[in-house]
């Protein structure tokens, strides 16, 4: 059996092991790649300030990259007794490559070295939601363009309200991802700074080269306070999984919209078919179970950053066992919210809406306020005009053409695509996603 990194000569108590170990194991396979980049990178500094030879390197990187190989094509295991993937890794490295693989360690914990796993698996993470979330971004464009000119009615209470358009509800939806992006960019800025070299929260008497492996891993900057590297464990966790819950946020009333409207009562949209299941008993039944999916999960993710926050709330500075149990919720979340990103899109790409929906007098009311305003723009006082509406509507007298010429920025006739476009553009580019994939490329070369 393997030793533990820390074992000395006791042997542990199998219930301790199997309590403090927990579900690390599988957690941990989420991390191995970039365990090994950050190995990757450490060793390249400790050969620079001469802790590693010149001769050592490129052999401790050959069978690192070998190992990153075996991560990649999903045939890396974590092995039975063995704690978790550092220690994984350095035991592979000796194994191939005797007293050598054990010199990775120097100037570093697994403190710092979870760290570095954490923030290089998270910040791929996002790269990943934010190119799926463009992807649904541009769908939503596109549909609110295609059906810009078709009316349907607004609610508020769920009652008949105004006059709206599917070139508003698609385009609502885009900018509101929009403004996710935002929180994400926010997100992805916390992650991206560097916490390798702050060892157990204390740096260490090694010379370090802390830009060294800044620049080596492409990172924006380093943390630079080993004490608070440490202290952002799990807040950098919780400020990504209030992100995320953004985004999911909007998926989810994406999604009740999407079941709502799609019901006979409504009739506004009709949804693939492929993408409908139906009923045991019930023949004519076509369900919107994927967006009823979806909306469970999303409202899940919502939990997310209190569920982190529980877990991580009145530890003092230092580090402390409970942030073990982060990972447990946070690992799995990212896959969670990148299949429901897919699967919305898909359908919101599919989705064909009813052009014919105010054909129905029973949604005429919508348009009493556009005579109002018809009335007050030909000179009547604005109250006047509202009760002498309001009597029609009770006398049932009202009539009113069903057209409408909206024209101010962000109406039915002027959405502003362009302009939300452009605001998501921008937020976009903000994340520099080049830099780390050119120092992670020059890393593994």
């Amino acid at each position: 059996m393997a030793q533990k990194l820390w074992q000395k000569d006791k042997e542990v108590n199998k219930d301790i092991e199997r309590f403090t170990v927990g579900r690390d194991r599988e957690m941990d396979l989420y991390l191995a790649k970039y365990d090994v980049l950050g190995s990757m990178a450490h060793i390249t500094m400790l050969e620079s300030i001469q802790l590693i030879g010149k001769e050592e390197l490129p052999v401790l990187l050959d069978a690192l990259k070998s190992i990153y190989r075996k991560a990649e094509e999903g045939t890396f295991v974590i092995e039975d007794g063995v704690e978790d993937v550092h220690s994984q890794v350095e035991l592979m490295l000796t194994r191939e490559l005797g007293d050598l693989g054990k010199k990775i360690h120097s100037g570093r914990s697994r403190n710092d070295q979870v760290l570095l796993d954490l923030k290089l698996f998270t910040r791929t993470q996002l790269r990943e939601i934010a190119e799926l979330t463009e992807s649904l971004f541009d769908t939503l464009i596109a549909q609110s363009d295609r059906y810009k000119n078709v009316l349907m009615p607004g609610y508020t209470h769920l009652q008949i309200a105004m006059p709206s358009s599917f070139g508003l509800w698609f385009g609502a939806y885009a900018e509101s991802l929009a403004d996710d992006l935002q929180l994400l960019l926010a997100a992805y800025r916390i992650c991206n700074r560097n916490p390798l070299g702050s060892a157990a929260g204390y740096g260490s008497s090694f010379p370090l080269n802390r830009t060294m492996t800044t620049d080596l891993l492409g990172f924006d900057s380093m943390n630079y306070n080993v004490v608070y590297a440490q202290m952002g464990r799990g807040k950098m966790e919780r400020s990504v999984a209030f992100a995320m819950a953004s985004i999911a946020g909007s998926l989810s009333k994406l999604a009740f919209d999407a079941c709502m409207f799609n019901s006979q009562n409504f009739g506004f949209i009709k949804l693939p078919d492929e993408y409908t299941t139906g009923s045991s008993i019930m023949p004519h039944k076509k369900n919107p179970d994927v967006f009823e999916l979806t909306r469970a999960k999303c409202n899940k993710l919502q939990a997310l950053p209190q569920q982190i926050m529980m877990i991580m709330n009145n530890l003092p500075s230092g580090y402390f066992r409970d942030m073990q149990i982060i990972k447990e919720v946070f690992l799995p979340a990212f896959d969670e919210l990148k299949d429901c990103l897919v699967m919305v899109n898909e359908m919101m790409s599919l989705m064909k809406v009813n052009e014919q929906i105010l054909d129905d007098d029973k949604y005429l009311l919508i348009f009493s306020v556009e005579e109002v305003n018809r009335l007050a723009r030909e000179g009547m006082p604005f109250r006047d005009a509202y009760k002498k509406v309001g009597m029609d509507i009770e006398n049932g007298k009202f009539t009113h053409d069903k057209s409408i010429s909206h024209t101010h920025e962000g109406s039915i006739g002027n959405l502003c695509n362009k302009q939300i476009k452009d605001l998501f553009s921008t937020t976009l580019q903000e994340f520099h996603f080049d830099k780390v994939t050119n120092a992670e490329k020059a890393l593994l070369a």
